[in-house]
């Protein structure tokens, strides 16, 4: 089966890339990939690093002025066909889409994985990792954001943050609050046009224990709903896709591929951020490595949770101690790599009797592939097998309150669903986890509710290996080293276990695959020491790191940047990613890190505004025709449709 299969898997998007030119010329001139400048300036205003889910929106909005000159630095390449399907989101692991990170070993989780470490994805591509996610648009609680702002972050909380998640969205959802929601934005979300008869079943069994079926995008979180993903007419919307593919004409904006950025460059004496310095190897690299490019204005770090706080130390910004171990130069002290956060998970599975999973012949078929290919529908539309989400409150929540404590993930399969040809080295699991527990469920219709720690107590951290840029930093996750957390996690599988036993969910023969876990054999299956020994060893990350750099006033000792996101202690310098986050959100975070991009342009766009109120453009030759800025609407140019805003 396994051969089969995976020609099946490489005929989906080659043909998928045949039928995407069915539509319109006026759709193609917005999809086709950016362009990749090979031949770069000496200087530009902004130089952004990492065209993620953050550095795609800041090029896209600062480059919308026409009077400044905008450089993208990636050091991954294009999106794949493949990244379009959104039922292929796991094969994309390992890839080299993927920068395929792993935590340090541990001696308390991660137990059934190899040398006990937990795989980590990362986006290295345009995109980042919104081009190899699970596509999931969750926005998270207001009471995340209040939160921000209550420590000492102005212009953070729930009601100034609500104009920038609306401006950035076309919802396509025909259901949805127009208070809550945006039309017109760049960034297509809606539901899959396909699901599992599961999928009800989960929104049913979620009312039988008094959920209700609700956008928790909206008013309020707590309850179960069929998930907004990034989908535009049944692909992936990428965050490239959204804000970078309409202006790839821009002339004052450059993107370049393959430049590994290796530290940005601060002058010692004024403690200015003045250029970065990459690697732009491309078979020549004598004449590709130690490359510099200045920034008149400003560089913005845009390489996520783990590669931005890496640059940063790499630059002299970081721990003193750490830095100096290393033989970098101080340039300035902050707890850079702390505060390390993610939502850990646990996935129980559940057998069904009827044939309505994701089973690997089902996705990858003929009659899926044309049906997806045709139509953007059937099983390869699924935002990567995740078919229902819902918010919850164990008995540490306080049910009367609208902030759930946990998050589950109603999934129409699990890593066996394929027979063990990748999922199962994406998880990074053991042979023997697989042989004798996974592979038991191979070939079997089944279902996993991925039960996810919405606010974990626990903090990892994010250090140096060596002076070396190319040589993977040390991360320590820390998952559950408080014990609060698998508290948490334990009430919140009672819930799941509640779920399987509703009437809509037995309707299919709903019933817990109950294989012991090797490790856990010697403990009494069912019991709170096995089902804690259970989360320990099939220890789950939702790949949603954030808070290495972190954001605060300045009388806060542990943060990095200000609420302006300008790292402290160097001018020039800003930080626009998910290290900013103080807290993570409750959900998951490709959404609320979109969000941070959007305000982070329009501040940035601010006070350039208020600094040069004009300033003779840098090229002579350019020509473009100036538009007049408005909320929300696309306005065209001679060379794209743009999306201007000044005022929220």
């Amino acid at each position: 089966m396994e051969p089969r299969g995976g020609a099946i898997v490489w005929l989906v998007p080659a043909m998928a890339w045949v039928f995407s030119y069915l539509p319109t010329t006026t759709y193609r001139e917005h999809e086709f990939h950016p362009i990749n400048t090979t031949t770069l300036q000496q200087e530009y205003d902004f130089v952004v690093v990492g065209a993620g889910s953050a550095g795609s929106v800041v090029a896209s909005r600062l480059s919308e002025d026409p009077e400044v000159e905008v450089l993208l630095l990636e050091a991954g390449g294009q999106e794949t066909v493949l990244s379009e399907v959104p039922g292929l989101s796991a094969n994309l692991q390992l890839t080299a889409l993927d920068w395929q990170y792993r935590a340090e070993p541990s001696a308390t989780t991660c137990l059934a994985m190899v040398d006990n470490r937990c795989n980590l994805p990362r986006g290295r591509v345009l995109g980042g990792s919104s081009a190899i996610n699970y596509m999931l648009y969750v926005r998270g609680n207001r009471r995340d954001y209040d939160g921000w702002e209550a420590r000492g972050n102005p212009g953070w909380g729930y009601q100034h943050l609500l104009p920038y998640f609306t401006l950035t969205e076309d919802n396509t959802d025909p259901d949805v609050s127009q208070e809550y929601h945006g039309k017109g934005g760049l960034m297509t979300v809606g539901r899959a046009p396909w699901s599992t008869p599961l999928a009800s079943a989960f929104l049913e069994g979620g009312r039988e224990l008094g959920y209700p079926t609700a956008d928790c995008n909206a008013a309020r979180q707590t309850g179960f709903m069929a998930p907004h993903g990034t989908l535009r007419r049944g692909a992936r919307c990428s965050n490239a896709k959204a804000f970078l593919r309409p202006a790839r004409l821009r002339p004052n904006l450059h993107v370049a591929l393959g430049a590994f950025v290796t530290r940005v460059l601060i002058d010692p004496a004024t403690r200015r951020a003045e250029g970065v310095a990459y690697d732009r190897g491309e078979g020549k690299k004598e004449e590709e490595e130690g490359r510099v490019v200045a920034a008149r204005r400003e560089v913005v770090l845009a390489a996520g949770a783990i590669n931005t706080p890496q640059l940063l130390m790499l630059s002299g910004v970081g721990p003193a101690r750490h830095l100096a171990s290393l033989g970098i130069p101080v340039v300035a002290d902050l707890p850079v790599g702390r505060n390390l956060q993610d939502h850990v998970a646990a996935g129980v599975m559940f057998t069904v009797e009827d044939p309505v999973s994701l089973m690997f012949s089902r996705i990858y078929s003929l009659p899926a592939l044309l049906r997806y290919s045709l139509f953007g529908s059937g099983p390869l539309t699924t935002l990567g097998g995740v078919e229902g989400v819902g918010f919850v409150n164990t008995r540490y929540a306080n049910a009367s309150d609208d902030w759930p404590d946990a998050q589950l993930q109603f999934v129409a399969g699990s890593h066996a669903s394929d027979g063990g040809a990748h999922l199962r080295h994406a998880l990074g699991l053991r042979e023997e986890y697989w042989r004798d527990f996974y592979s038991h469920l191979a070939g079997r219709d089944h279902y996993t509710v991925q039960v996810k720690l919405a606010r974990p107590r626990s903090r990892g951290y994010v250090e140096l290996r060596s002076a070396d840029p190319y040589q993977h930093p040390k991360i320590v996750t820390n998952y559950l080293k408080e014990r609060e957390d698998v508290a948490v996690l334990l009430e919140g599988l009672k819930v799941a276990f509640d779920l399987a036993n509703t009437t809509a969910l037995r309707r299919y023969g709903s019933r817990l695959f109950d294989r012991p876990v090797p490790g856990c054999k010697h403990l009494t299956h069912g019991s709170n020491v096995y089902w804690e020994c259970y989360v320990r060893h099939l220890t789950f990350t939702i790949y949603h790191y954030c808070g290495t750099a972190k954001m605060g006033p300045a009388q806060d000792p542990t943060s990095v940047v200000d609420p302006e996101l300008r790292v402290k202690g160097v001018s020039g310098l800003r930080v626009v990613d998910a290290s900013i986050f103080p807290t993570i959100t409750t959900g998951n975070t490709n959404a609320p890190t979109t969000m941070v991009a959007e305000k982070a342009s329009h501040m940035i766009r601010s006070h350039w505004h208020r600094v040069v109120r004009r300033r003779p453009p840098a090229a002579a030759a350019r020509t473009t025709t100036t538009t007049t800025p408005t909320l929300g609407r696309h306005t065209a140019t001679t060379t794209t449709d743009v999306h201007h805003y000044y005022e929220l």
